[in-house]
């Protein structure tokens, strides 16, 4: 298990707190989930700042966790995506910080879908924030992803240093 120096953080401190505030309640509802995209990799310390939280669930919690977080924080309205074919998606607002929760992550790229779906061997370790367990994919896995979604500059960073 991982930890980070939570002494370094600066801006990025908001965004982990309410990381920790939803973790706990997604770990209490014993909710299949992991963080992904760039704060994953702000966690794996391959990137020095990330702009939301991308929040991936099982297809069988998802509405556990759409009921939570919509006691917790704001929806958003919806910016639906062709590229991405997401069976949920919804986006939310917690003192201000933006939230993506998605279950059933789809990619689409070139006509095809690839079904990017949660699935609990995909979680390859968990990292303790304030106290809670984040759960978390691997960068390589989400080096996959970023590929698929031709976002190079990511991709790149993770090369930099694969976990």
């Amino acid at each position: 298990m991982s930890s980070i120096d939570l002494t370094l953080q600066g801006e990025n401190s908001r965004k982990l707190i309410v990381l920790s505030q939803i973790a706990a309640r997604f770990n209490e509802a014993h909710i299949l989930w992991a963080l992904g995209g760039s704060a994953l990799l702000y966690l794996k310390k391959k990137t020095t700042t990330f702009h939301d939280l991308d929040l991936l669930v099982s297809l069988k919690d998802a509405s556990k966790a759409v009921t939570i977080l919509k006691m917790i924080s704001s929806i958003e309205a919806p910016h639906p995506n062709p590229k991405y074919p997401t069976q949920t998606f919804v986006e939310f607002q917690k003192d201000g910080v933006e939230i993506d929760l998605m279950a059933g992550f789809a990619i689409r790229k070139e006509g095809i879908v690839y079904d990017c779906s949660l699935t609990p061997e995909q979680i390859v370790e968990s990292m303790p924030l304030y106290g809670t367990d984040i759960p978390l994919q691997s960068s390589a896995l989400w080096r996959r992803y970023y590929e698929l979604m031709d976002r190079p500059l990511k991709v790149a960073m993770i090369d930099s240093d694969i976990d």
